[in-house]
Parts: C-alpha cells; structure tokens; sequence
C-alpha cells in the first residue's frame, strides 16, 4: 500500500502535514508549530480530508488547531513525496489530542 506526505503553511504559520492513501484520502492530519529542531515543537492533531481526491488537482482541508482557521490547499498527485514502504509514521502526533506542555 502506497502512502504520501503532504504539507504546507496555515496563516498562523503552523506547519499543516497529512499522510494520503494510495486514493489520495486522507489517514491522518497533524499541525506542528515551533521549531523541530530545538525540541520546541508543538504538535496536535489537524482534522483532515480530501476533496476530489480523484483529479490530477485535488484540494485537501485541515482544521487548524492553533488559529481555528478552515485551511484549504491544492496539491498535484505527480509532485506528491511518497513515503517509503515498512517506514513508521514518525512525523504523526500521538492520538491523544492533548498538547504537549510549553
């Protein structure tokens, strides 16, 4: 089963990622905001789903966590990063839906 990374910018300046199926549906939804690299980000779950999953063009919306904003983005499946076979999902948050402390 064939899975892709997509990703991109609220307004808010979170970053909003996804995992698709091969369908282009989406499995699951994440914001980060902070900086990765220090250890200081924030990572909570971002309601996501796809729109027109079945076009070359395809829309997918997230519900950010941070600002509330309704976020709407296109993406071409061609230029989609496909995540390696067997890899585990490190980039997901935690299912639990709470924040880690600041």
């Amino acid at each position: 089963m064939s899975r892709f990374l997509i990703s991109t910018r609220c307004e808010c300046q979170a970053t909003l990622s996804a995992t698709l199926d091969e369908h282009r549906h989406v499995t699951a939804g994440w914001a980060v905001r902070g900086r990765p690299a220090n250890g200081g980000a924030d990572k909570e779950l971002a309601p996501a789903h796809s729109i027109n999953a079945h076009l070359d063009r395809f829309d997918v919306a997230w519900l950010c966590p941070y600002c509330g904003r309704n976020t709407l983005r296109t993406f071409y499946a061609g230029a989609m990063r496909r995540l390696p076979a067997g890899a585990p999902p490190a980039a997901e948050p935690a299912r639990s839906g709470t924040a880690s402390p600041t």
